[in-house]
């Protein structure tokens, strides 16, 4: 038999394609392989450096504080053997970035609503103008509970989003150390504030809950928005109006939740422990949030938004056709029942309203 020639040209080529073939499988397989190798050096690497930590007395220690693992201390307390708590940072996370910062910009947008409402809508006049009659609507007990509360509650709103928004807003206007001055101040004010604040909404919740349980017509003012969007006749409403109800129902949900919260950072030392601190915070300043975000609505309402509203919180008084148009259920109990009327200073009953002094 004769000899294969490995020196022919076939024989040649066929070798050079096998040796291509191997080499192809070869770059595949490295490709596949060598990558992985990386795993395997970082996993090395890793147990080496686990190894270490797991030998080292200091790394040790700071991953249990950071664990929140309780140690020994001198001092007495609740939570007086945890060096470090690691839920402040969650706490500080939901506080200035979340709260503050979609807090901020909800608070914003209230007031530029309000603004534009305004300068569409205009003041709410009283239709067919002054009667020259007045009527009692709230008396010298009312109006101090209300005014009492008001004030403390602007004094507890500027300190408390000075104290939220401090960092962010006043840090630029007055310094760091002109802030450090305002913000000592403010938490010092806020803090006495705060009870003094809720003995008056206390007293505010019992003496108008009568005023402000649901009645007939609430639901024909919620739909018709309280006549703000028209310049029709308003709707039929009693003392209080479905508005005014809902808002003092969020004062007696919202309201007393800032309140009792409030009191839990307030005193601190009643065995609350940290993580319940942190909580009552984050749930102060949601509701306080809120209940601020709304009581613009009511301010600018009560102010401004509707011509003669004011009066009845500052003289007791309000014109007889205000009454007739924004309360006219209330107004016509007046009426029946010969409530206290009285002519205005220097005017006399206007011809064709109808109205004179009781």
């Amino acid at each position: 038999m004769a000899k294969s020639d490995d020196s022919s040209p076939d024989a040649r080529a066929r070798r050079y394609q096998r040796i291509a073939l191997w080499s192809i499988a070869f770059i595949l397989l490295s490709a596949v392989i060598l990558p992985l190798g990386s795993y395997v050096y970082t996993g090395i690497q890793s147990a080496q450096a686990q190894a270490v930590e797991d030998s080292n007395p200091r790394a040790n220690y700071w991953r249990a504080v950071r664990e929140g693992d309780r140690g020994y201390t001198a001092v007495e307390g609740k939570e007086a053997g945890v060096l470090v708590q690691s839920g402040g940072q969650n706490w500080r996370q939901y506080r200035n970035r979340l709260l503050a910062n979609y807090g901020g910009w909800a608070l914003f947008l209230i007031v530029i609503a309000i603004l534009v409402f305004f300068g569409l809508r205009g003041r709410v006049e009283i239709s067919g103008g002054r009667s020259g009659v007045m009527v009692k609507r709230w008396n010298a007990w009312e109006r101090f509970v209300h005014w009492y509360v008001a004030i403390l509650f602007v004094l507890l709103a500027i300190t408390g989003l000075s104290i939220l928004f401090g960092r962010a807003v006043l840090i630029p206007l007055l310094g760091p150390e002109g802030f450090a001055a305002w913000a000592d101040l403010a938490i010092g004010l806020h803090n006495v504030c705060g009870p003094a604040f809720s003995i008056g909404v206390a007293v505010m919740i019992i003496m108008w809950i009568p005023n402000n349980l649901p009645s007939k017509g609430d639901g024909e003012w919620l739909s018709k928005a309280g006549g703000m969007f028209s310049h029709d006749s308003h709707p039929p409403a009693g003392k209080a109006n479905a508005g005014e109800k809902i808002w003092f129902w969020i004062i007696s949900t919202v309201g007393v939740t800032a309140i009792v919260t409030g009191f839990i950072l307030d005193f601190p030392n009643y065995g609350q422990t940290r993580d319940t601190m942190q909580l009552a915070n984050i749930i102060h300043g949601i509701a306080t949030l809120v209940w601020v975000g709304v009581w613009f609505g009511h301010a600018y309402l009560g102010t401004i938004g509707t011509d003669g509203a004011l009066e009845g919180m500052t003289t007791g008084e309000v014109d007889a056709n205000w009454a007739k148009q924004h309360h006219n259920l209330w107004y016509d109990e007046v009426r029946q029942s010969g409530g206290e009327t009285r002519q205005a200073a220097g005017e006399a009953p206007k011809p064709g309203t109808g109205e004179q002094p009781a």
